[in-house]
C-alpha cells in the first residue's frame, strides 16, 4: 500500500494554447447587448419642485421701508391733527355739530380699521398657501410625515369655510384613521380638495387671454392696450387666487403681482421663444389677419404665462412638472376664432 502513493506534480488547468485563444478572440465581433430595459425610478416622477423666488436686495428694502414708515407716520399724525381742529371748530360753534363731525370721525376710523384688517388677513393667507406649498413639496420629495399632515390640516383649515369644498372635506376625514404615508396623504388631499378647481382655472385663464387679445386688436392707442392689459392680468390674478383659497384685497394682488412676476422671472416664462412664434405664425392666421390682431394674440398668449404663473404660485398644492397644464393647450383655444370657452 506504501508503494502505490503517486509522488505531488503540477497540474496546468488551462492546457490550451494562449495564443490561439486570443487570436480567435480578436476574430470574433463584438456584439451588441441588447434586450436590457431599465425600469424608471418611481420618485423621480414624483419630485415637486418649487422655483426659488429671486433674491431680494436687504438694504434697499430696509431703507425703502423705514421711508414708507416714516411717511405714513407723518401723514397719520397729520389727518389727526386736522380731524381734531375740525371737531374743535365745529364744537366752538355748536355742540351738536361737534357731535355729529365726531361720529363721522368715527365711523371713517373704524371703517379704515376694518380695512387694515381685511388686508392683513389677506396678506395673512397668502403666506399661509406659501407655507401649505413648500410642506406639500416637502412630503411629497421625502415622504415626511410630519409635513404631510401639517399640509393637510392647514389645507382643511383653508377650506373649511367653502360651500364648494365640504363634501371633499367629508371624504378627506375619512382616511384620517387610515395608514396612509406622507406622499398618499398629499396626493390624497389633492385629488379631493385642489385637482377640482384645476378646470375653472382654466376656464378663467383662457377667457382672460382671449379678452385680452379681442381688447387689444380693438383699442386705438397703446396706452389703453397697457391699461385694459394690467386691468385684466389682475383680475384673472385675483380669481385665481380666490378659487384655490386666497381672498387678496388692494395690497394683497400688488404682493400677488410680485409674486407672480417673481415666478415668471425665475423660470424665464416671460420670453416668447421662436418655438411658440413658429406655432402661432405656421398656422397662418397672422398672416391671413391683420397685424393688429397679432399684436393681440401675442398680448393674449403673454397673458396666459401669467395666468399660469398665478396659478402656480395660488396651488396650495403643486403639481407634478408632468401633470401640469402646458401653454400650448390653452394656445390652441387661442387661436382659434371661438368667441366663447367651452361649455362644461
Amino acid at each position: 500500500m506504501t508503494g502505490s502513493h503517486r509522488t505531488p506534480k503540477a497540474f496546468v488547468i488551462d492546457d490550451e494554447k494562449p495564443a490561439a485563444r486570443q487570436q480567435e478572440q480578436t476574430k470574433r465581433k463584438p456584439r451588441a447587448i441588447t434586450g436590457i430595459t431599465f425600469e424608471p425610478d418611481p420618485d423621480d416622477n414624483a419630485l415637486i419642485v418649487i422655483p426659488p423666488k429671486p433674491p431680494r436686495s436687504s438694504r434697499t428694502l430696509r431703507w425703502g421701508g423705514i421711508l414708507f414708515g416714516a411717511l405714513a407716520t407723518l401723514v397719520s399724525l397729520w389727518a389727526g391733527l386736522a380731524v381734531t381742529q375740525l371737531i374743535e371748530e365745529f364744537y366752538a360753534r355748536s355742540p351738536a355739530l361737534g357731535w355729529i363731525t365726531l361720529g363721522v370721525a368715527g365711523i371713517a376710523a373704524f371703517a379704515a380699521l376694518t380695512i387694515i384688517l381685511r388686508e392683513a388677513w389677506a396678506l395673512a393667507r397668502l403666506r399661509r398657501i406659501e407655507h401649505i406649498q413648500a410642506d406639500a413639496a416637502h412630503a411629497i420629495n421625502t415622504d415626511d410625515l410630519a409635513s404631510a399632515k401639517r399640509a393637510v390640516s392647514h389645507l382643511q383649515s383653508l377650506y373649511a369655510a367653502r360651500s364648494d369644498a365640504q363634501l371633499g372635506l367629508k371624504d378627506l376625514k375619512q382616511y384620517e384613521s387610515d395608514i396612509l404615508d406622507g406622499r398618499d396623504r398629499v396626493k390624497l388631499a389633492e385629488r379631493l380638495l385642489v385637482s377640482t378647481r384645476d378646470d375653472e382655472a382654466h376656464r378663467i385663464i383662457a377667457h382672460a387671454a382671449r379678452r385680452v387679445t379681442l381688447l387689444t386688436t380693438v383699442t386705438p392707442t397703446a396706452a389703453l392696450d397697457m391699461i385694459f392689459v394690467a386691468a385684466l392680468n389682475l383680475r384673472m390674478m385675483r380669481e385665481v387666487a380666490t378659487l384655490y383659497g386666497g381672498r387678496p384685497s388692494t395690497l394683497a394682488t400688488l404682493r400677488l403681482a410680485r409674486m407672480v412676476l417673481g415666478h415668471l422671472a425665475v423660470t424665464g416664462g416671460l420670453a416668447l421663444s421662436d418655438n411658440l412664434l413658429q406655432h402661432v405664425v405656421g398656422k397662418g392666421l397672422l398672416g391671413r389677419l391683420s397685424a393688429r390682431f397679432g399684436e393681440g394674440a401675442v398680448n393674449g398668449i403673454l397673458t396666459a404665462r401669467v395666468g399660469l404663473a398665478a396659478r402656480d404660485v395660488c396651488r396650495p398644492i403643486p403639481q407634478e412638472t408632468s401633470a401640469k397644464e402646458t401653454l400650448g393647450s390653452l394656445m390652441r383655444e387661442l387661436t382659434t376664432l371661438a368667441g366663447e370657452p367651452k361649455s362644461e
